[in-house]
């Protein structure tokens, strides 16, 4: 399991992953912050860009605020290396 630290932007025009923001994963989702469904669209996104089912990631924390941490169950190494891919892109 690898927890990964997200920075989330509900609501915004176009959805994307990528990038930092105070060390964090940025990610963008059109979906706004009510009801939990900025939450599972940055869930279904993160699980995406990481080439996983949704089902291997889970919110761990921060369910109302902008900075959240999701474990994300699979094969460390390989997590890490597209995190780390992520992380330098724009």
């Amino acid at each position: 399991m690898v927890i990964i630290e997200i920075h989330a932007t509900p609501g915004a025009k176009r959805e994307s992953v990528g990038g930092e923001h105070d060390g964090r994963l940025r990610i963008k989702v059109s979906a706004r912050a009510e009801k939990g469904r900025a939450n599972d669209a940055i869930a279904e996104a993160l699980a995406r860009a990481l080439r996983l089912p949704k089902s291997a990631v889970t919110l761990r924390s921060g369910q109302t605020s902008r900075m959240k941490r999701f474990a994300v169950d699979g094969d460390s190494d390989a997590i890490q290396e597209r995190l780390k891919q992520l992380l330098n892109s724009d």
